[in-house]
């Protein structure tokens, strides 16, 4: 390996770009449209662009992507999180062009990233499960029969997904048609593939994961466990490790299951296999994530391996640089630096970094893909960084989170900083009380949260491809539409949309793309209805009816919608 192409964006893409400096690789990274100046794109030693702007012509297309390794003269590619990290097609197109795939094996990959494969599999070696299926499920109506059967409450999860994207519990019997719509929506916009299935699931858990390192030849360490209980809308916004007041036996039990489970298939590279833990004690397989995590840094600085220089070592067939699992040193935190804003449900919030304020000293890390005068883009991930924070033990790793999260100040969009203040301060978190669990946020913290000021709409950063002629060569110039716009003289304007005093008018909350009318132009709709659902940062929001009344539809589905943008009318 020479030359690694990135397949990702954002802080991950950052994140590997550092690696392959400090491991004597060059760098390649990729980009769409709209991030065409973005920190990752600097930082690389080249960067060639996707040509689109959605992740679907951009960060999920095979095509796109190889072409940029092939004009690049990239020999490896790395997939970061996210996007076709765990995409089996992926995998064997880029092993296929004969270029070095970062990563476990395309059978691996349909084995374990199939989560119904992965359940077999686990119950093959003894790893303990809660009720679900083996199989996609055809439709809503075996999601309703699966919790007629079982009971509720249950989740519908997306079988190629991850993250927390295409994952819905549902505690009704009435919403699980409506769920398992939005669930397969969801996956295919963020993972190309809609298959669901569903399993029981377990009330208030802690969510445990085991991270995993595999030579590819039957060898496979435990590197460390890690607790993520700290959710919204499942996904994970702090993690820690070592995972606190787990038993020994508990901690055993649940390395020798992931263990297990990865050497069945040979495993290859970083992996992670993820459990609930519920109040009882009852420990339950969820599935494997076939790729690295963004919380690795917490494993990172408690056991002092490099997981990324880790995979580079597997992917040239050289192994892992260790031979048992790693005594843990001290106690680590990550927090997600999401664009969101926490008073108003985790609502995303892209827009322009004015200002940054980055922690420092001892036992701070700052994993970040933006830096002050960047734009957080509405159309992918809300996450702009990870602040990590290491020290002896958990009550002094709390002692410095509290500084460095004072100190941590980002200026533009609405951010989760001041909710993860607020949370680190709960008794539930402290070490002697530790009880948070998956849905501890949303039930015990969301109603004590206040909104925050919204952010300027995000400035058009698209760019129009112009053939031009160089000392005879054509060349494609990518120019931003704004900057024409400027040469012709027009106006740069935003959405048209009417007055504010209008009390008919139906808003969207957020910038996206209206996925769904959830009600027919000309329908009597109720107040608080759901009547809309926008797509913003790979996550779906839920519109509903301000009034009651007959709406009138004045968006398109499709249509990308900018904040507050008038999208109909409830007369």
């Amino acid at each position: 390996m020479k030359k690694v192409l990135i397949a990702n964006r954002g802080e991950i893409a950052v994140r590997v770009i550092r690696a392959c400096a400090e491991a004597g690789y060059g760098s390649v990274a990729v980009y769409a449209d709209q991030d065409a100046d973005a920190l990752h794109v600097r930082l690389a030693d080249e960067a060639f662009g996707l040509g689109g702007t959605t992740s679907a012509d951009t960060y999920l297309s095979i095509p796109a992507l190889l072409a940029a390794a092939k004009a690049s003269g990239a020999d490896a590619v790395h997939p970061g999180y996210g996007f076709l990290s765990e995409s089996a097609d992926f995998a064997r197109a880029v092993e296929e062009a004969g270029l070095v795939w970062i990563g476990p094996t395309p059978e691996t990959i349909d084995a374990l990233g199939d989560k119904m494969t992965a359940r077999r599999i686990a119950q093959q070696v003894g790893a303990p499960l809660a009720a679900g299926t083996d199989r996609p499920l055809s439709g809503p109506a075996e999601a309703v029969a699966f919790a007629e059967e079982h009971g509720l409450p249950i989740a519908i999860k997306a079988a190629f997904g991850g993250g927390g994207r295409g994952l819905k519990v549902v505690r009704e019997l009435d919403a699980v048609a409506e769920a398992f719509e939005a669930a397969t929506r969801e996956a295919v916009a963020a993972f190309g593939r809609g298959e669901c299935f569903v399993e029981r699931f377990l009330e208030r858990p802690r969510h445990v994961e085991a991270q995993v390192l595999g030579d590819g030849r039957g060898n496979v360490l435990v590197v460390g466990d890690r607790d993520c209980s700290m959710q919204r809308r499942n996904q994970k916004l702090i993690e820690e490790a070592p995972a606190p007041g787990l038993s020994r036996e508990q901690r055993e039990r649940i390395h020798e299951a992931a263990r297990r489970i990865c050497a069945e298939v040979d495993y290859r590279g970083a992996g992670t296999v993820e459990f609930l833990l519920a109040a009882d004690g009852t420990i339950s397989f969820l599935e494997v994530n076939t790729r690295l995590q963004v919380e690795h840094p917490v494993t990172e600085e408690v056991t002092g391996v490099d997981l990324v220089r880790e995979q580079f070592r597997i992917a040239e067939g050289k192994g892992i640089s260790f031979r048992q699992t790693p005594e843990p040193h001290g106690h680590a935190f990550e927090f997600r630096i999401n664009a969101e804003d926490p008073g108003r449900g985790f609502l995303p919030s892209p827009g322009t970094v004015d200002a940054l304020r980055v922690p420092g000293g001892p036992g701070i890390r700052w994993d970040s893909g933006i830096e002050a005068g960047d734009t957080v883009q509405p159309a992918f991930d809300s996450m702009i960084a990870k602040l990590v924070v290491h020290a002896d033990d958990r009550d002094a790793a709390l002692v410095r989170a509290r500084r460095a999260l004072r100190e941590l100040s980002v200026t533009g969009p609405a951010t989760v900083i001041g909710f993860d203040r607020l949370a680190i301060e709960q008794e539930e978190f402290s070490t002697a009380g530790f009880a948070a669990h998956t849905q501890w946020i949303e039930t015990a913290l969301m109603p004590r949260l206040e909104p925050q000021l919204r952010p300027a709409p995000v400035p058009d950063s698209t760019l129009e491809r112009i053939p031009v002629e160089i000392d005879g060569r054509r060349v494609v110039l990518g120019l931003p539409t704004s900057l024409l716009r400027g040469f012709a003289g027009a106006a740069d304007a935003g959405p048209a949309r009417a007055s504010t005093a209008d009390p008919a008018e139906l808003r969207s909350p957020i910038p996206g793309a209206l996925v769904r009318w959830s009600a027919e132009d000309g329908a009597e709709v109720d107040a608080g209805q759901l009547v809309a659902v926008i797509d913003a940062m790979k996550m779906e929001t839920r519109i509903t009816a301000h009034r009651a009344g007959t709406l009138t539809h004045l968006a398109r589905i499709g249509a990308m919608i900018a904040a507050d943008e008038v999208i109909g009318r409830v007369e």
